[in-house]
């Protein structure tokens, strides 16, 4: 690709080239790896050691525009050698501005801190055994006798959904109204494509319903994770309001999903792609682990995160001036030849597999890391455990030399949006 071709397409809504990035993002990084990009004045940082710099550095790097980049913009012009103050004084007008991700220190090291009052190690064992059933229980309905199936909504979005519904103590009562929630919706609509500027939070449904539980537990405590996220603290021991709880366990549980939906869907159309691969792992589960890493480096879930410098800064040696918009592209620094060798090659053998940026790095690296990993663990195993072998359904995508696979159109995240594969039962 030509340094011309590297101007032409536009990453933010050129749809042909959110399906197939990695040319694009590889040109980039060969021309410079940190460049501006024309159409919305973009810095993209496509190195590895690049990118952990800025995931590094929240004092001269802030998360207010990490989920919408250049859209819609910032409120007022971005003047001066420090705009400190004016992200202070704006960013509550900013879209998603009540969610982690666009919190900066001290808030966001408060309310993060509420994160270990609901992720504790506990909590993650007991959920991992309510995995394992609600796993098997999920594959009995995917899995007909037809040898068929379209795995992502068949069994990645209500397992998914339903572990992190037990995780955070919603009634089991009340699971299906979530199931049926319209919450996947979420995916096209945070970082669309389209240009669109996110100008009401798709998290309405989940304020109300965690609201509605807080209250109620804070009114009649009970013995239940619900009564344990409400009477949850900051770090500094003051009790939150109960709009704070919920934004944190509201974004837990959506962000968790759509990233953790990716993950599995990538991982099984590999496994499905490959059918060597597919054997090796049958033979040795011992390299499952490895193979979730690899995953996760090769087709990050999420393609990256924005910053905003607040002073003049230099990042590989490219001087910044305060108020640029930086996006920090994970799915171009996991392929970066300086870090991993061959990088555009599948290896599920490769030693530092597990030093990919698929869950961020710094003070926002993904809080629900563990779980996905042991989700993907689980529902992969199982998955292996079911059936002899897997394969892609060419009634669906077409042929192993003309596959045609549909992404969820948004810049932020890359996953597909259906899987049909088929299978025979072991």
């Amino acid at each position: 690709m030509t340094g011309t071709d590297i101007d032409g397409p536009d990453f933010f809504t050129d749809n042909a080239l959110l399906a197939e990035p990695y040319e694009y993002l590889a040109a980039l990084r060969d021309q410079c790896p940190v460049r501006r990009e024309k159409h919305h004045d973009v810095v993209m940082v496509t190195g590895y050691e690049e990118s952990l710099a800025v995931y590094n550095d929240a004092d001269r790097f802030s998360s207010c525009i990490s989920v919408t980049g250049p859209f819609p913009g910032f409120p007022v012009p971005l003047e001066g050698d420090d705009i400190s103050g004016l992200i202070a004084g704006h960013r509550d007008e900013l879209p998603m501005s009540d969610q982690l991700p666009t919190m900066d220190p001290p808030a966001h090291t408060q309310h993060r801190g509420l994160l270990t009052k609901m992720i504790t190690p506990v909590r993650l064992r007991e959920n991992e055994e309510f995995m394992q059933g609600l796993c098997a229980l999920q594959y009995d309905s995917a899995l007909g006798p037809d040898g068929k199936t379209e795995f992502i909504g068949q069994f990645a979005s209500p397992f998914v959904m339903l572990v992190i519904a037990d995780l955070l103590g919603v009634p089991e009562a009340d699971h299906q109204e979530f199931v049926q929630s319209m919450l996947h919706g979420v995916a096209g609509s945070i970082g669309s494509s389209k240009g669109e500027a996110l100008k009401q939070t798709p998290l309405q449904f989940l304020y109300g319903k965690f609201s509605a539980y807080i209250e109620e537990r804070r009114r009649r405590p009970r013995n239940d994770v619900l009564t344990g996220l409400a009477q949850a603290t900051f770090p500094d021991g003051s009790m939150p309001e109960v709009i704070d709880v919920v934004r944190v366990a509201a974004n837990l549980f959506a962000a968790g999903q759509e990233t953790t939906i990716r993950l599995l869907s990538s991982a099984v159309r590999i496994l499905a792609e490959d059918q060597e691969l597919q054997a090796r792992l049958r033979a040795d589960r011992g390299l499952l682990r490895n193979f979730i890493e690899e995953v996760l480096r090769y087709e990050s879930p999420v393609r990256g995160d924005f910053r905003l410098s607040k002073v003049p800064v230099a990042v590989g040696g490219v001087e910044l001036p305060a108020g640029t918009t930086l996006m920090l592209l994970n799915a171009a620094a996991n392929r970066d030849p300086r870090q991993f060798t061959d990088p555009d090659a599948f290896d599920v053998d490769r030693e530092n597999a597990r030093f990919h940026f698929a869950f961020g790095r710094g003070a926002h690296i993904c809080p629900g890391a563990a779980l996905a990993r042991t989700e993907a663990r689980i529902s992969l195993g199982q998955l292996l455990d079911r059936t002899t072998s897997i394969w892609i359904d060419e009634d669906f995508h077409g042929p192993a030399d003309g596959r045609e696979y549909h992404y969820i159109p948004t810049f932020i995240l890359r996953g597909l949006t259906r899987l049909h594969i088929g299978y025979t039962q072991a």
